[in-house]
């Protein structure tokens, strides 16, 4: 098949609901028909249409304040996704493996997507049962141990790019919330070969990531550690770094990453 030589999609209404399922992903239970037109510069009747077929697909659901959420359908995608990733097989390939020292620890398995994290593979603990993660959510790169990871593998002139508009609003108080914040955390992680996130995303809780490399030595994902921040002490923090880039490195070498153990 000849490759198209136009950006017009071939298929404008599917672009549309695509482009509105990432906007209700990026502000659910805020859209409603008329503000999904005002942003998208469409007429609200054609909208409406848009997302009643959504909805009908269960790809969206509307809430009783007319607003709408992403729906159950999505998950299937996902879960589908999970399934068929390579880094996710491996990631559950290994999940049990050599973790005894992760005991009460949450362990994520996280990949890109835009300026986000989207979890694809986690195992939470009772430790932490004020921050649970699910697979399908997704939080901020700047804030969390894995975006900080993938972005210890980018250039600075790459990072400035990325977050040329500004960071996401914090969602704590220890949130960086300058650029030049959020480089210094990158650059901390380049030095030390790990993140650490420092209660940025949740209130008492501390993380640790590690990007995972592909065959083109490419970060593609990241897995984090993540526990209560009162458990954490110099020692138990060597144990679990030591643990997490072994996992890391077993699931980049298993991907064909060119890397030492």
């Amino acid at each position: 098949m000849a490759e198209t030589t136009t950006d017009k999609p071939a298929v404008p209404a599917l672009s549309r609901g695509s482009t509105i399922l990432d906007m209700v992903a990026d502000a659910p239970d805020i859209l409603t028909v008329s503000e999904l037109g005002r942003r998208m510069k469409l007429a609200k009747s054609s909208v409406h249409s848009l997302c009643a077929t959504l909805c009908e697909l269960g790809l969206l659901v509307r809430n009783s304040d007319q607003t709408f959420a992403i729906g159950p359908h999505v998950m299937r995608w996902a879960r589908a996704f999970s399934r068929r990733s390579d880094v996710a097989a491996e990631f559950a390939r290994i999940w049990d493996e050599n973790t005894d020292k992760l005991q009460g620890a949450t362990i994520t398995l996280s990949v890109p997507d835009r300026n986000d994290v989207v979890y694809i593979g986690a195992r939470n603990s009772s430790r932490t049962p004020w921050f649970e993660f699910q697979v399908g959510s997704r939080l901020p790169m700047a804030f969390t141990a894995t975006g900080q990871a993938f972005m210890s593998r980018m250039a600075d002139a790459e990072i400035r790019l990325r977050f040329r508009d500004g960071l996401p609003e914090p969602m704590t108080s220890r949130s960086p919330r300058t650029l030049d914040q959020l480089l210094k955390l990158v650059a901390e992680a380049r030095a030390r070969g790990y993140s650490r996130e420092d209660q940025s995303v949740c209130e008492g809780m501390i993380c640790f990531g590690a990007p995972v490399l592909n065959a083109s030595n490419t970060a593609i994902a990241g897995v984090a550690v993540s526990m209560p921040v009162d458990d954490i002490d110099p020692a138990r923090e060597a144990e679990i770094v030591a643990t997490l880039k072994r996992i890391a490195t077993t699931i980049s070498q298993r991907l064909g990453a060119d890397i030492d153990g």
